[in-house]
């Protein structure tokens, strides 16, 4: 038999983590290696164990997904990782691809779609459902047509941790609890934030905060 697809799994839930590593594991051709819990887990075991796959949920706690993405590659740790999510949010999506993932699959898609996913990834393959894929080049070929947004000096301190968030792929419940503030005070700061900034959606905020960010680095 050929050589087994060494996996790192990083799920935050334990039972989900326990159970797709099972799953995993009755692939003749894949084998997990090591699972995390936490963001801030997965480096180390990268570095370890030095795997084929990395399958990578984006709601990590102290290091979300896409923050663990930036580490590797800032680290200059490539690595096919496919993203398994349950999000719905075209800001993950976009943000994935432009972080490195190599795919993505839902966790309400097949068992048998993630163990083609995998194989794809770990093959130098890309591995995005058409939807999923439209969806992204869509946004990338409409971010050159877009009007230039204001940016974020307009906006208070409070707006632009808000704005940060955003970019970290935050919903509006965690993004109030990180700033111990409520819902619906996020939604306010959000309303405010795309009338001072001109973006129209959290997708273009997403991106102006990063671009800019970046630019301030």
């Amino acid at each position: 038999m050929s050589k087994k697809l060494a996996l790192i799994l990083a799920d935050h839930h334990q039972v989900v983590r326990d159970s797709l590593a099972n799953l995993l594991e009755t692939q003749p051709d894949m084998q997990v290696v090591a699972v995390a819990g936490a963001g801030s887990q997965v480096l180390e075991l990268v570095q370890r164990h030095r795997p084929d796959v990395l399958v990578l949920e984006l709601d990590l706690p102290e290091a979300t997904g896409l923050e663990v993405l930036r580490t590797l590659g800032q680290a200059g740790l490539s690595l096919p990782t496919l993203i398994l999510t349950a999000s719905d949010n075209e800001v993950d999506y976009v943000q994935a691809v432009r972080l490195g993932a190599s795919g993505l699959v839902l966790k309400r898609d097949s068992p048998e779609k993630l163990f083609q996913a995998i194989r794809s990834v770990a093959a130098g393959q890309l591995a995005f459902s058409n939807e999923i894929a439209q969806q992204v080049v869509s946004w990338m070929a409409g971010e050159r047509t877009r009007p230039p947004v204001r940016g974020l000096q307009r906006l208070s301190e409070r707006e632009r941790a808000v704005a940060v968030l955003v970019t970290r792929g935050l919903r509006n419940r965690e993004i109030g609890a990180q700033l111990n503030i409520s819902e619906n005070t996020v939604k306010r700061h959000l309303q405010s934030i795309f009338s001072k900034t001109g973006a129209h959606d959290r997708v273009e905020l997403a991106a102006m905060t990063a671009q800019q960010t970046a630019e301030a680095a």
